[in-house]
């Protein structure tokens, strides 16, 4: 029989389980809702999503290499104990090589990819359960670099924070060093003219504004200000920020550029960033959406 989206809803707020799941369920059970709920139950799902409303916040980044691609991951729990055990680790690096394998569009298709028969969040279910702890695999990114390119991966405090680098030229030595840079020191930017010019203005405003530069006149508080915004510039760009193992005085731009190359594209995760951001907006786009 065909299964109705309402259907599929009903079952969903019932248990809290994936829509792939509630519809499988309901397929299996000829949409009798009671005994999909069964199915659920039976299969753990259903209890696993009594832990829906826990907050995930701690986990762990990783990168996994396969020939030219690399994918980085940050997979969640509720603690850093579960984090650090074995179930969770076996579960990390299985959801990395899953999606460098097959290079899903999103989190909901890697969720539905297979994995020796069952889907990836029947396996995140099954873990949960082991656990005893919500566990979510909260973003990933693939990176893949072309013919003249190079790639470094670096992870750092015990996968708290993992970065990928891809340079134009150079070797994969000198991109790790500088994702061992990106891990360690955080850009926002590769370059400086990525700045949207909307932050710039900001931080100028700001800048203007500062009460030591009260009473100065316009054009030395314009240099100072021009001084100042350099500065920050350099802080939260990449190519323009002091080489941390160097000396000082190099810039990542200039180490990069003697060994022949320069960075193209860098991507740094560390766990529970923006965590509370993206859970404000999206409480704010589910009001909407019932408002």
């Amino acid at each position: 029989m065909a299964i109705k989206a309402a259907q599929v809803k009903e079952l969903r707020e019932m248990t809290g389980v994936g829509m792939m799941d509630a519809k499988k369920a309901l397929v299996e059970t000829d949409g009798d809702m009671e005994k999909a709920v069964d199915v659920l139950r039976e299969k753990g799902m259903a209890k696993a999503a009594k832990k829906a409303d826990a907050v995930a916040a701690e986990g762990m980044t990783f990168v996994v290499e396969a020939g030219n691609k690399a994918a980085i991951i940050e997979l969640n729990s509720q603690t850093d104990f579960v984090a650090g055990n074995k179930e969770f680790n076996d579960l990390l690096k299985t959801v990395a090589q899953t999606i460098v394998d097959n290079e899903p569009a999103d989190v909901e298709a890697a969720l539905n990819l297979d994995i020796d028969g069952e889907t990836m969040n029947e396996l995140i279910i099954h873990t949960t359960q082991v656990t005893g702890e919500k566990i979510t695999l909260r973003r990933f990114q693939v990176i893949e670099k072309q013919d003249g390119q190079s790639m470094g991966i670096y992870s750092h405090m015990g996968g708290r924070i993992s970065a990928i680098v891809l340079i134009d030229g150079a070797d994969d030595e000198t991109a790790k060093e500088v994702a061992m840079h990106v891990a360690a020191i955080n850009p926002k930017f590769i370059s400086s003219d990525q700045v949207p010019e909307d932050q710039l203005a900001h931080e100028k405003e700001v800048l203007m504004n500062a009460e030591d530069l009260e009473g100065k006149p316009e054009n030395i508080k314009e240099k100072m200000v021009e001084g100042r915004l350099k500065k920050y510039l350099s802080e939260i760009s990449l190519n323009d920020q002091p080489y941390v193992k160097g000396d000082g005085k190099e810039t990542v731009s200039e180490y990069v550029s003697s060994k022949g190359g320069n960075v193209v594209e860098f991507v740094r995760y560390e766990v529970g960033e923006g965590m509370e951001k993206a859970e404000n907006d999206f409480a704010a786009e589910v009001a909407a959406q019932i408002g």
